[in-house]
């Protein structure tokens, strides 16, 4: 495992004691995040993964001949890996790179797929996306094609997002690309219903996260003090998720602490929903040139290529 992680503590307690309290949402991927993540995507009111896994598996003959064989596939927030596996057939990739900020949940999904396709050259790579990515030197130089699915852009303000693609724009070669997955702007209803599931597994994974840094910097929050929150922010076109608290409560931290009143939130995630024409033209301004995108019959979720 390759480790390209610096010390997160400062930068959580900052925005801990800002005047509007958030926490970085790759704050949520422990293992145990990791892991409630993996169910949140089979849940019924969760239809990015499984309307994208469809896309790709309908579209995955025309992928490959946009996208090349025998390529380097880099799975940036890899997760369990499995999305990047259902490419494997059709892509038929000479070495995989996984990128994922959870590393233990990252090797143990890594293991698994190694053991299904011994051909395929495979190398984890503990990263933090939100930073300039360094590939480590095992990493074949070319064609280099990325693999950044889930709507996991949305995650970035727009200007951020341009950023980080100009990043990976960057790290491809001049026969590689950019294969990534983007939500679509549609109905309130549907859209908080995905991210505030009847069950409350998202719910939990919000909450999840103090449990994170109570580990990170020694604070004492305490799960049963916050409620979750997720709401559509039409004017930013964003899902956002928020940590409130259901009671006045005061947390501390070695060195520190902040009072919390009833009702004050923590805001968590945010999830951009793009119009496919808008998201186009930002990839354009990363750098990236010829797209080609494939959309569901309703048009709620898209996968494009972006070559250089």
């Amino acid at each position: 495992m390759q480790q390209n992680n610096g010390s997160p503590r400062q930068e959580i307690i900052d925005k801990l004691v800002s005047t509007n309290a958030s926490i970085a949402s790759k704050y949520f991927y422990d293992t145990l995040g990791s892991r409630l993540f993996e169910l949140i995507t089979r849940l019924p009111e969760y239809y990015p993964t499984r309307t994208e896994q469809a896309l790709i598996h309908l579209h995955a003959d025309a992928i490959a001949r946009s996208v090349g064989s025998d390529a380097v596939l880099v799975d940036l927030g890899a997760g369990n890996c499995e999305k990047a596996r259902a490419l494997f057939p059709a892509l038929k990739p000479r070495q995989y790179v996984a990128v994922d900020i959870s590393t233990e949940f990252l090797e143990d999904a890594l293991c698994g797929l190694q053991e299904e396709f011994p051909d395929i050259h495979m190398l984890a790579v503990d990263a933090d996306l939100s930073v300039d990515l360094v590939l480590p030197a095992p990493v074949h130089a070319e064609p280099r094609v990325f693999f950044y699915p889930g709507s996991s852009i949305g995650n970035f303000d727009v200007e951020d997002a341009v950023a980080l693609l100009s990043r990976i724009r960057r790290l491809c070669t001049d026969t590689g690309g950019l294969l990534i997955g983007v939500d679509l702007i549609k109905g309130q209803a549907i859209l908080e219903a995905a991210y505030d599931d009847g069950l409350g597994i998202t719910a939990a994974f919000n909450r999840n996260v103090l449990n994170h840094l109570n580990r990170l910097i020694g604070s004492d929050f305490s799960l049963h003090d916050w409620k979750h929150r997720a709401l559509y922010n039409h004017a930013q076109s964003r899902i956002e998720m928020h940590l409130e608290a259901a009671n006045d409560n005061v947390v501390s931290w070695p060195g520190g602490g902040r009072r919390f009143s009833a009702g004050e939130r923590i805001h968590t995630e945010n999830s951009y929903k793009y119009r496919l024409d808008d998201f186009k033209a930002m990839l354009n301004r990363a750098g990236f040139s010829e797209i080609r995108a494939w959309t569901d019959e309703q048009a709620w979720f898209a996968v494009c290529y972006a070559s250089v």
